[in-house]
């Protein structure tokens, strides 16, 4: 139970500093659980799709004010009106694939070679276009237009490979659709909500069977880590790319997949 603990608690950590960042969590939470283990398969891919309640919880504490104007303003404001739209326009290509393929991603896409090529691949992707001479048309996530909210979303859907990374395709998508590198990240932030909502509630409707009273306080610990090292995150994410860009992640992913590929073909 205490070793159970420990690793629960690196998760915890691991799931919360990299929710938010382009790095994939998922592809992070996967390597981890291969090379340090945590129990059966099953209960492990579950965890990690739990504990994202703790940095969902995260984000929304930071965000609450700017929710709760927007919700105000539903009313009497069609500015807002139509950013809920387009959230709910972005969220829905994922909720679909999500949902038809979810047996499909976990049993064959939840795989570490796959993680470790999608990170390699994406951190590529990511200097490439960080590198680019983009003209930012979009310096508000809340102003974009639909086709730019249903672009990102249907991106997005790429994140269902692990490794790819959901805030990370969303950024990517963002940017190269006309937004800057503030609005796209903070615009991630706000697709994250529904999107990681959805991902936990419909992993708890699968597979609520596993968890057991033991397996719940192991939770517990990954959820209290996941809250607190996804705060710092996104307290910090948002001056930090506005300044230094997205390079520092690129080349995290790039080491991380090396890594890892050696790793996979010398201990398996």
């Amino acid at each position: 139970m205490f070793f159970d603990s420990l690793k629960a608690a690196l998760l915890g950590i691991v799931e919360g500093l990299t929710e938010y960042i382009p790095v994939s969590s998922t592809g992070h939470l996967l390597l981890v659980q291969h090379f340090f283990g945590f129990g059966d398969e099953d209960f492990g891919n579950t965890f990690a799709v739990l504990i994202q309640l703790g940095a969902i919880l995260a984000l929304l504490s930071i965000y609450f004010a700017r929710l709760l104007h927007i919700a105000e303003g539903l009313v009497s404001d069609p500015k807002a009106r139509r950013f809920v739209f387009g959230v709910l326009v972005a969220f829905l290509p994922a909720a679909v694939v999500g949902a038809l393929a979810h047996n499909f991603i976990k049993t064959v896409l939840f795989n570490p070679w796959i993680v470790c090529v999608a990170l390699i691949v994406g951190g590529v992707v990511l200097i490439y276009v960080d590198n680019l001479r983009l003209k930012p048309r979009y310096r508000d996530a809340t102003a974009f237009s639909l086709p730019t909210y249903f672009g990102i979303g249907v991106c997005q859907c790429l994140a269902m490979i692990p490794g790819v990374s959901r805030s990370g395709a969303t950024i990517v998508a963002a940017m190269l659709l006309g937004a800057d590198r503030r609005s796209a990240a903070e615009f991630s932030f706000y697709l994250a909500m529904p999107t990681m909502a959805g991902a936990f509630a419909f992993d708890l409707y699968k597979n609520g069977a596993q968890m057991s009273s033991a397996n719940m306080v192991i939770v517990a610990i990954g959820f209290v880590l996941s809250f607190i090292s996804g705060w710092f995150v996104v307290k910090r994410l948002l001056d930090y790319v506005s300044g230094h860009g997205f390079a520092l992640f690129a080349w995290w992913r790039l080491v991380v997949g090396a890594v890892g590929l050696i790793a996979l073909a010398l201990l398996g």
